[in-house]
């Protein structure tokens, strides 16, 4: 017995000394360079890391890299981080105004009145500009989504894979690791190209993109221990001569030439044991991100190119198994919302903010619908950005669990300027020109009020200020006096040749009450009170009244949820109003008048239909032949297009539209440097004097071909109508049809 405990003794010994000996695997890094929407490919090679049994202990990552590895390193698999990136619309994620669906309801108005879609700030008499192009609100919010049980961290250290993320300190122009904090903001901080994305203000810098000083950071990585870095490079490509033909095209080269150069010098630090991955993206820019499932093949098929090499670093199928357990996301009982905050900063927006959050408190913790709240609060039109985090107050039993939000004014605001043109001509001497600008004062109280001001010169004069005043922080229910002053012509026509001429001025006071229906529709009621007069330019000045008073009571709903004003693809819109003129608010007789508006788009690929039909009708009294400021009109561009502009005049009409558009240019050179499309109305409708006489055969049926461009100064249309009973007119439009 005592040679077989030697024996048993020797052998674990011997163990012992072979377990002593043994070398422990390599720590592995991986490095994940910028390049915008060729980082993509970095999906596909962590995918095919996972596929050889490859681990991963730490994560450095510029721009795209570090969006991409800080995915990974939260604990989401590349499956996940795949099927991430191919549900989220990027062409939305970096635009900077929300969708239109997603506006407040008053936001949408704005569309409507005016046509240059770039509001401007305003402050001590000059012009101010956004920071970026793109605030980059929708991208922080997929973001914040993927990434919420880490908001507020000591350290990336703790997340379940180590991580760092290299933006730039646009001050200095050093590079700035960031590695604690909110991960979402770290990766947002990262890929905020400038003069594209607005700086993220961030401990007191304000960092811009990474790839300027560190693209590839691999000393970054070396620094956090890596034994064995795996660098996949997504570099810029450089252009031939042929391809630099404009300023915009030499400017990208030079980036690119400088990124490289500092990429090519990190590389040189490459060890033997090192693996570089360089998927052959082709030509692929660093904004396509229409073929995000193409890019992230390439990757792959690039990580498979080195498959001898990444299985040396494979673990065994159970080892993995304990990797990827170590790894995976501990799904958490979501937390039951207590309170809602604001941060110091966002005090003057504590009421709106509070009043909108509300609801969620009581609640568990829904991700979708605190994205919904905080989607409506920047529809409002007042900040550049809003974001949340997940906060506690308390500890033990007391503790609570709850929300803090965090709201930026617009740095160009709080108050606007934007301008609008409009012009109409038939190529028969009848043309109208106007050139208009709003100016807006916002946050004049803790409740949002604002001061709206309409100037407009040219063929139709005109001054209108309005004061809308919330009633509550919720922004519901409003008051909204204003005051217009405007000149128009006046027109009579007899068999679509011009009798006479007149020139209108038109003084209004309105006092509104209204309520808005969530983001999708408004009711409101009022007064108005309207005094004018007219001025023969030619023909019988008996024709119309000289001078005008009305006082009106009215009611009008609206419903919008079209997805544009310009060319809709989707959605409705409709409205229904009641107007009735009072003899105690001093019009001559009482008069009852509704009028109604309905449209609906519909779209697939590159076609949309278009169905709009609009009706008003005098239900009580009667309208005077001479008061014809009050009449409804028809003619002109897809209302009769055949039709002069405002030839038909009368107390009640109806019109039925049905339009196809085909978009035939998206961007390039040329005419199609805009969106255009082609385009076919059939139109059928006409005025009448008593409602009985509304028929189908009584009305005229015209038909328009035309070709609409979606300009940076609104839509522009060229096009003529042809009506069946024989006239036509041909048109130069720019403004709203819609």
């Amino acid at each position: 017995m005592g040679k077989f405990a030697a024996s048993l003794l020797c052998a674990a010994a011997l163990l012992a000394g072979a377990a002593g000996t043994a070398v422990a695997r390599p720590r592995i890094c991986l490095v994940l360079s910028g390049g915008g929407a060729r980082g993509l490919a970095h999906v596909g090679v962590l995918k095919v890391l996972e596929q050889l049994r490859v681990p991963v202990d730490c994560v450095a990552g510029t721009s795209m890299g570090a969006v991409v590895g800080g995915l990974y390193a939260s604990g989401m698999t590349p499956g996940a981080i795949e099927r991430a990136m191919r549900s989220v619309d990027w062409q939305e994620a970096f635009r900077d105004a929300p969708p239109r669906r997603d506006l407040a309801f008053r936001r949408k108005q704005d569309d409507r009145n005016f046509l240059v879609r770039l509001p401007l700030g305003l402050k001590h008499g000059a012009f101010l500009l956004p920071k970026g192009l793109i605030q980059g609100q929708k991208l922080q919010e997929t973001l914040r989504r993927l990434t919420l049980p880490y908001d507020h961290m000591a350290s990336f250290d703790a997340l379940p894979t180590p991580f760092r993320a290299v933006a730039t300190d646009l001050e200095t122009g050093k590079a700035v690791i960031l590695d604690q904090g909110d991960l979402a903001v770290a990766m947002r901080a990262s890929m905020s190209a400038p003069g594209v994305f607005a700086p993220v203000d961030s401990g007191g810098r304000l960092l811009v993109d990474g790839g300027l000083a560190e693209n590839l950071p691999i000393g970054v990585a070396r620094a956090m221990g890596a034994d064995v870095l795996i660098v996949v490079d997504v570099q810029f490509p450089l252009q031939s001569r042929s391809h630099l033909k404009s300023a915009l095209a030499i400017s990208d080269q030079m980036l690119a030439i400088l990124v490289r150069r500092d990429s090519d010098r990190q590389k040189a630090t490459l060890g033997p044991s090192d693996v570089l991955i360089q998927p052959d993206l082709g030509e692929t820019g660093s904004t396509d991100f229409s073929v995000v499932a193409q890019t992230i093949g390439l990757g792959a098929q690039a990580a498979l190119a080195v498959r001898a090499k990444l299985s040396g670093l494979a673990l065994s199928p159970a080892a993995y198994r304990r990797y990827a357990q170590r790894r995976e996301r501990a799904p958490a009982a979501a937390p039951v919302i207590r309170f809602v905050r604001v941060d110091a900063s966002s005090r003057p927006y504590a009421r709106t903010i509070e009043a909108t959050m509300h609801s969620l408190i009581g609640r568990p913790l829904d991700a979708a619908a605190v994205g919904a709240r905080i989607t409506e609060l920047y529809g409002l039109g007042l900040f550049e950005t809003v974001d949340y985090r997940l906060v506690s107050e308390g500890t033990g039993a007391a503790r609570r669990e709850g929300i803090e939000v965090r709201a930026r004014r617009k740095s160009w605001g709080p108050n606007y300027v934007r301008f609008g043109l409009n012009l109409q001509d038939d190529f028969q001497g009848n043309s109208q020109y106007n050139a208009a600008a709003r100016f807006l004062v916002t946050e004049i109280n803790d409740l949002g009020a604002e001061w709206s001001t309409d100037l407009q010169i040219g063929s139709n004069p005109k001054v209108f200020s309005e004061f809308y005043q919330p009633l509550s922080a919720r922004r519901r229910w409003f008051v909204a006096p204003s005051g217009r002053v405007e000149v128009r012509d006046l027109r009579l026509y007899s068999k679509d040749v011009a009798i006479a001429d007149f020139r209108e001025r038109e003084a209004e006071a309105d006092l509104d009450l209204g309520r808005e229906l969530g983001n999708w529709g408004e009711v409101r009621v009022g007064v108005h009170r309207i005094n004018g007069n007219t001025r023969v330019r030619f023909g019988d000045p008996t024709l119309v009244d000289q001078k005008f008073n009305n006082g009106q009571l009215f009611f009008k709903w609206s419903y919008d949820r079209l997805d544009s004003v310009d060319f809709p693809r989707a959605g409705q819109t409709y409205s229904l109003q009641w107007t009735g003129d009072r003899t105690g608010l001093g019009s001559a007789q009482p008069i009852d008048r509704v009028a109604a508006d309905w449209l609906m788009a519909r779209s697939r690929g590159r076609d949309t239909l278009l169905l709009w039909s609009s009706a008003g009708a005098t239900v009580r009294g009667s309208i005077k032949p001479t008061s014809i400021q009050d009449f409804y009109t028809l003619g002109g561009f897809l209302n009769l297009s055949g039709l002069a502009a405002g030839s038909l005049d009368g107390p009640n009409f109806a019109i039925v539209r049905s339009a196809y558009l085909r978009k035939i240019g998206h961007g390039g050179a040329g005419l199609l440097e805009f969106p255009a499309y082609l385009g076919v109305s059939v139109e059928a409708g006409n005025v009448w004097q008593r409602r009985g006489q509304i028929s189908y055969g009584g009305a005229h049926k015209d038909i328009a071909l035309f070709l609409g461009l979606d300009t940076l100064l609104g839509p522009l249309y060229v096009g003529g109508g042809y009506d069946t009973r024989g006239l036509s007119a041909y048109y130069l439009f720019l403004g709203r049809t819609f």
